[in-house]
């Protein structure tokens, strides 16, 4: 059975996009992510306009216009909607891309076909509809084997990519930071090693040995056959990479033990992509990150400074995110990056609430949590967009989990709310004390202020009363000063 994604595609999956640009502020300074935004804009392909000649010469490669792309998914469990929402979420990613979505099918099977993913049959009737729409280009919701991409490709006739090469294209394009550009191409790298192909007469470069006596001068060597150099070069270059990676890595790892060492509480924005996360950091923190409502628009961590409401200091980072099936290269290309949430001491795990199904949307972070060792750190379930959100929905994930918190990033709804729920949930409190303390040391008294939490402050006589919750190491310096409290009335 084969389903038709969608007869008025354009308008169903631009209901997403309805919700405008999500986290900015009217009336405010152009900010550093504002900028960004802008310079993003400042060149997009047009559909429509051409400079292709009736007349195909050496300048057929003109076209200024959009990839045309047909969709392909395997329905293998689950229900019909969730397929048709792991489709339609395809088309947001190849649109993100740069592309022009043309249809969308659905292939019903128990598993995908071993040869062509969908099967022969299936793959002829996508070769007719390729030539039928005029597409450049399928896409593949699922990630397929090298076998499986040469023969779909061979029968389809045109370029064939799975999902995975699909993330990765977004990410080569977003990628800006030093960083972020060198794991982008060793995740490409990774995945391309496996999936080199040579061509004709440009497999074999040099034959070794006697084997090479019918081919004469020049054609003897060591007999390494041009993929094989390829696979060599990509291996070097890989390592290299590791290495610069492994490099750029310290300065973030200087910052953060220097964060520890002050007693510094650490909070991570975690969440899917296009949940809201860097409209949250903004709402938060004033940090002025790109916001952009397209899939993957963060892929450089940003750490800000925040304030609880009683003024007590932690750091908030806001981090890539994360979609169904995200493609482990990434995963151990970002895992450098992926370390500001596992140091985090508290998770603030952002959702759409205004997803179509944002309880898929959490299972799919919760596994990413999993893979890189951070499902046992404290978390929130931030619920946002709760302006353009379904009041049903809402309730439904509020007993679905029962630590969460319903925001608006762009309204500034429950804010203040999430605000109190963090200073409540920020690690490293672990003592609650009433110390008096002399007016000669006011630097214990700042230091208090600084990382702890002062529940109530009164001026005696004989220094400062303080009331408050403070780390371990601070308490221990506290103790002397504990008994001299008066007791509380």
């Amino acid at each position: 059975m084969t389903q038709t994604f969608s007869e008025d595609r354009e308008t169903r999956v631009t209901d997403t996009f309805e919700y405008g640009e999500y986290g900015e502020y009217e009336g405010a300074e152009p900010m550093t992510g504002e900028l960004d935004l802008e310079e993003r804009r400042a060149l997009r392909r047009v559909a429509g306009l051409s400079t292709e000649l009736t007349d195909v010469t050496e300048v057929e490669y003109r076209a200024l216009r959009l990839e045309r792309v047909v969709l392909v998914g395997v329905w293998t469990e689950g229900t019909a909607e969730a397929a048709e929402n792991s489709l339609r979420e395809l088309a947001l990613l190849a649109e993100t891309a740069g592309s022009e979505v043309l249809e969308g099918l659905v292939q019903r099977r128990s598993r995908p076909d071993p040869a062509t993913y969908i099967g022969s049959g299936k793959a002829a009737e996508l070769r007719d509809i390729v030539i039928s729409t005029g597409a450049d280009t399928v896409i593949c919701d699922g990630e397929l084997a090298p076998s499986q991409l040469r023969h779909l490709e061979e029968t389809v006739k045109v370029k064939v990519i799975d999902r995975t090469a699909l993330i990765l294209d977004i990410f080569a394009q977003h990628a800006k930071s030093r960083e972020g550009k060198a794991q982008v191409e060793l995740a490409q790298l990774n995945y391309l090693l496996p999936r080199l192909r040579g061509w004709g007469g440009n497999l074999s470069r040099q034959v070794g040995g006697r084997a090479a006596g019918g081919v004469g001068i020049g054609g003897r060597g060591p007999g390494e056959t041009k993929i094989e150099l390829d696979r060599r070069r990509i291996r070097t270059r890989m390592a290299k990479l590791r290495r610069q990676i492994e490099g750029m890595s310290k300065a973030r790892d200087t910052k953060r033990g220097e964060r520890r060492r002050h007693q510094v509480p650490a909070v991570a924005i975690a969440g899917y992509t296009n949940a809201g996360k860097s409209s949250l950091l903004n709402r938060l923190t004033g940090a002025g990150v790109l916001v952009e409502n397209a899939l993957f628009a963060t892929l450089d961590p940003t750490v800000r400074r925040a304030e609880t409401p009683s003024g007590r200091a932690y750091t908030l980072a806001d981090t890539v995110g994360f979609v169904r099936h995200l493609p482990h290269q990434l995963v151990e290309a970002f895992r450098s990056t992926l370390e500001e949430v596992t140091d985090a001491g508290l998770i603030l795990h952002v959702v759409d609430g205004s997803d179509a199904d944002p309880e898929a949307q959490i299972d799919a972070v919760r596994e990413v949590l999993r893979e890189i060792g951070a499902d046992a750190i404290p978390e929130i379930i931030v619920i946002n967009k709760a302006d353009a959100a379904d009041d049903l929905a809402i309730a439904r994930l509020q007993r679905r989990e029962p630590r969460s918190v319903v925001v608006s990033a762009r309204t500034g709804q429950g804010i203040e709310r999430l605000r109190e729920v963090v200073e409540a949930e920020l690690p490293g409190l672990e003592r609650e004390l009433r110390v008096l303390l002399p007016y000669d040391r006011g630097d214990l008294v700042a230091r208090v202020h600084e990382r702890g939490e002062v529940l109530k402050q009164d001026h005696e006589a004989e220094g400062t009363v303080l009331h408050a919750r403070v780390p371990e190491d601070l308490a221990a310096e506290l103790a002397r000063y504990e008994d001299l409290a008066p007791t509380s009335g």
